[in-house]
């Protein structure tokens, strides 16, 4: 169900997410009550950041034995290490997934989460960069749509989410393939792409040696191929002009319409900007940080726009 951008009020940013199949800003209002998720493709939106310290993002909890929800923070107390207080943090099960097969705790909730299918993916970014990694069969398509890449693949199915992780870390150490890509380094690859023949070609090469790698290890590969969520067509476009936004997200007063999301990051046009190139900026860049929603807040003129070719 489509959720209107509120046009006023303060809000503690959860940052992007994509788990209604659409790209939403999630955020949570500070005085209480459920999070609210934002669809702000096609719309403008009007802001401004409150203060300079970040706040806690809450945590996730299981809303049943395959999937997990977002769960704004009851206190909406300022962040500690990991961008959330120490209340949620401890309340946090979920934070253990990721060394879930290493052993140690596990929670009772996380061992049923983890034992639904998981899937294998490589996803290939403006600049080539490729990323080994892992999603829920619950989270199949969300996970990837939230990553930003502009191919990807998924190598195959495993039974659970403990067999998946020593796969994922098993072609990262025979193909020395990364399991992160920083955001930045994603905006900026989209800012300087002219070709996708580049990333295509990485793609393919990675694949290749993925599907070898998985045969090494007696685990056929499966492959089938992600489909691109449209709100990211224009991104993916290298004739579409585009230009990386001259300001901080994160402080000051903004205003810009959305064209396009990938991922985080997006491509905007400011007030009166007519002809001008639109600007590639990353809102993930958000969390954690309040803001005050208002129609009236604008971006600030831009000295020097530099058009891309």
């Amino acid at each position: 169900m489509d959720q209107a951008l509120p046009t006023s009020g303060t809000y503690a940013c959860h940052g992007i997410t994509w788990a209604n199949g659409d790209p939403r800003l999630l955020l949570a209002p500070v005085t209480g009550g459920p999070l609210v998720y934002a669809a702000v493709t096609g719309r403008r939106l009007g802001y401004q950041v409150s203060g300079t310290g970040r706040w806690c993002t809450g945590r996730y909890r299981f809303a049943d034995r395959v999937r997990v929800e977002a769960v704004a923070c009851p206190d909406r107390a300022p962040a500690e290490a990991g961008g959330q207080c120490a209340a949620c943090t401890g309340r946090d099960d979920f934070r253990f997934a990721h060394r879930f097969h290493a052993g140690g705790h596990v929670p009772d909730a996380l061992v049923a989460y983890m034992a639904q299918p998981h899937w294998l993916y490589l996803a290939t970014f403006a600049d080539g960069t490729t990323k080994i990694g892992t999603a829920a069969e619950a989270r199949k398509r969300s996970r990837l749509n939230e990553q930003g890449a502009l191919i990807a693949t998924y190598l195959g199915r495993s039974a659970d989410g403990r067999a998946v992780r020593f796969l994922e870390d098993a072609l990262t150490r025979r193909l020395g393939l990364t399991q992160s890509v920083r955001a930045a380094a994603k905006l900026t690859a989209l800012a300087e792409m002219r070709d996708l023949a580049p990333a295509r070609t990485a793609h393919q090469q990675h694949f290749g040696r993925a599907t070898e790698a998985l045969s090494g290890l007696n685990v056929p590969a499966a492959p089938e191929p992600w489909t691109p969520p449209s709100e990211g067509d224009l991104m993916r476009t290298p004739e579409t002009g585009r230009a990386l936004y001259p300001h901080d997200p994160r402080s000051g007063e903004h205003g810009l319409t959305v064209l396009s999301f990938l991922g985080s990051q997006v491509l905007a046009t400011l007030d009166g900007d007519g002809g001008q190139l639109p600007y590639l900026l990353d809102l993930g860049t958000l969390k954690g940080w309040r803001i005050v929603l208002d129609a009236q807040f604008s971006s600030p003129p831009a000295a020097v726009q530099t058009a891309l070719f």
